[in-house]
């Protein structure tokens, strides 16, 4: 099983990456999926995006869970039947999952070239200390987006906007972490989110 690495940021927190190295048929053997789950993974015409679907499925196995005990809400927001807190994501051969006992949200994104092409989509603030002629211009708005990503996760909320809704406060490229904020409906949230990479990926993950 290549469970990549468990982080563990509190005592009601646990955090496990996968790399996804398996096979679609590998991946699906030994999973009891229920029928709607089945159905939706046969639906997917790329099997990368198969795979990290199943991933998932083997990560709640790491944490103790099946796919039973796992469902999603009218918003797309997924939910444990034990009444814990999770948050999925999965980007190219990895994937994530968070489980606490507070509310989070997580994300990972491979570091690409193209995110430079929809920076003006989600960056605000930020363009306040940016510098797009910076060799870590695309490590820099990875990070952004996956810290703002894992705020949605966790605040859940239609109308959320990316650009409009939430701030990511200067940060280094080489820190793990970062504050960041959700100004919405004229409320203010404040939240800590863990920011780290690998292999050319970037993970963040918020904790409510």
């Amino acid at each position: 099983m290549p469970l990549y690495k468990t982080i563990t940021p509190n005592s009601q927190t646990t955090v496990k990456i996968w790399k996804i190295t398996e096979s679609y048929d590998f991946l699906m053997q030994d999973l009891e999926l229920k029928p709607e789950t089945l159905k939706r993974v046969l639906g997917m015409k790329s099997e990368l995006h198969q795979r990290g679907f199943l991933s998932v499925r083997h990560l709640l196995g790491a944490f103790g869970y099946t796919d039973a005990d796992l469902f999603y809400d009218e918003n797309g927001k997924p939910h444990l039947k034990d009444g814990k807190q999770i948050s999925i994501t999965h980007s190219f051969i990895f994937a994530a999952v968070v489980i606490s006992d507070g509310i989070v949200g997580i994300d990972i994104e491979k570091q690409r070239e193209k995110i430079k092409i929809i920076a003006h989509k989600f960056i605000n603030y930020e363009a306040n200390y940016l510098n797009e002629n910076a060799d870590d211009y695309v490590q820099y708005l990875t990070k952004i987006w996956c810290v703002k990503e894992s705020l949605y996760k966790l605040f859940a909320t239609p109308g959320l906007s990316f650009k409009q809704h939430c701030l990511v406060i200067p940060f280094s490229t080489n820190a793990e972490d970062t504050i960041a904020w959700i100004d919405y409906n004229q409320e203010k949230h404040r939240y800590h989110v863990a920011c780290f990479e690998f292999e050319g990926f970037t993970c963040a993950y918020a904790i409510q």
